[in-house]
């Protein structure tokens, strides 16, 4: 009796699909960040960051493709290194914080490259608009931290079109760069 209890929860443990962890994004300890650039007048690049956004993530590197994420944006948390341009970016030229305090992306599918690289795509809701991106990411790394839990981290680099989501004023294309690190929960 002891030996089919055994492998029966050896047969069962063989044929189950991996469960995948869930982490929540260090947005605390400033180990995650959301960084944007655009062209400004086709002169120069503006650069900032949202420096306020939570979100989570499953993944198992045996099974990276079922991996599902979802982040939330602050926009009110804009933040260009220039406090006149901040509040004009905050306004209804730009993000319209006031009527769209928030930002979404959820992740409706994960496809790994044979370089391990990942295509994560998704919907991303800015200004009220929804529209399917893709995110060209890659795994930094996993492991043991070193006060006892586990973190995975990841990058990736996305583009969206500002005329896309309905910007009174649209300098074209915005870059968006993501460092993202997890701790299992």
């Amino acid at each position: 009796m002891k030996k089919f209890i055994v492998s029966t929860l050896l047969s069962f443990a063989l044929v189950s699909p991996a469960w995948a962890a869930e982490y929540q994004i260090d947005d605390q300890g400033a180990h995650a960040s959301i960084n944007f650039k655009v062209k400004h007048l086709g002169y120069s690049w503006l650069t900032g960051r949202f420096n306020t956004f939570s979100g989570n993530f499953s993944y198992d590197s045996a099974n990276a493709e079922a991996s599902k994420i979802n982040v939330d944006i602050d926009t009110k948390s804009i933040d260009s290194n220039h406090a006149k341009r901040d509040k004009h970016l905050r306004s209804a030229d730009f993000l319209e914080v006031d009527k769209y305090p928030t930002a979404k992306f959820t992740s409706t599918s994960v496809k790994l490259s044979d370089d391990g690289s990942m295509l994560v795509y998704g919907d991303f809701t800015l200004r009220g608009v929804t529209k399917n991106i893709a995110i060209q990411a890659s795994k930094v790394g996993e492991g043991k931290d070193p006060w006892g839990g586990y973190r995975a981290g990841f990058e990736g680099l996305a583009e969206i079109d500002m005329a896309d989501y309905g910007f009174a004023t649209d300098f074209g294309k915005v870059l968006l760069e993501l460092h993202v690190e997890g701790i299992r929960i």
